[in-house]
């Protein structure tokens, strides 16, 4: 099978390339099952769905399969991406950007600096979230739905954010995404930090089962701890 060239992401730069440790099979294999788990659909929604057998798509999954070009487009029609994504190679989990290397890009007298752009769509909430050092542990924040991301950057102050076993420590002009979907936490490591903090969560109850809250927390409000 030759789909061409593969996508790698990483530190949020897209590149193209031909070779990489993971052959085009794996890669649709793992994308395939990564998305259809973040939309909450069994085997069985993605066969009717697609119009592919439990059989064909539980080979590819396992990344024995043979997919055409045809195969992935509807793939990529039932799990509502495009072809191309199911031929994107991630980076690691957790992405940082420090304030050192940002990039300021002048557009017409308007002055941006591009801290993160992400695929999907679904629910946003935006927050200035103020720590204070602290004398005990922070709580532990419980795990949002799936797919749910935290983009975070430091205004003021230092902080370490992010997963319990991947945290990272920013200070003011840093900026991270991280999977809001594992167990994390915010630690103040300043007297003061203030950050701002934007949660996304897919737009994944149209497809299969509806997805759970996270525990403890009340319908539709499962990103309000960030």
């Amino acid at each position: 099978m030759s789909l061409g060239q593969r996508v790698f992401v990483d530190n949020g730069d897209m590149r193209t390339g031909t070779d990489g440790p993971t052959s085009d099979n794996e890669l649709v294999a793992r994308n395939v099952r990564r998305y259809r788990m973040e939309r909450a659909m069994s085997l069985g929604d993605l066969a009717r769905r697609s119009g592919l057998s439990k059989q064909t798509l539980s080979k590819i999954e396992q990344g024995i399969g043979n997919p055409t070009v045809e195969t992935l487009s509807q793939l990529g029609t039932a799990l509502d991406v495009s072809t191309r994504r199911l031929l994107t190679e991630w980076g690691t989990p957790v992405y940082v950007q420090r304030g050192a290397d940002s990039i300021w890009t002048d557009h017409d007298g308007r002055v941006e600096r591009m801290l993160d752009d992400t695929y999907g769509s679904g629910h946003v909430r935006t927050l200035v979230l103020r720590l204070e050092r602290a004398a005990e542990e922070p709580r532990i924040i419980e795990p949002h739905p799936l797919g749910t991301l935290h983009h975070v950057y430091v205004i003021t102050g230092k902080m370490r954010t992010g997963p319990l076993d991947d945290s990272v420590e920013l200070a003011a002009g840093d900026f991270a995404r991280f999977p809001g979907d594992v167990a994390h936490r915010h630690v103040c490591l300043s007297e003061r930090a203030v950050a701002h903090v934007v949660t996304t969560i897919p737009q994944i109850r149209q497809f299969g089962s509806p997805v759970q809250d996270a525990p403890g927390s009340s319908p539709g409000t499962a990103a309000s701890n960030s």
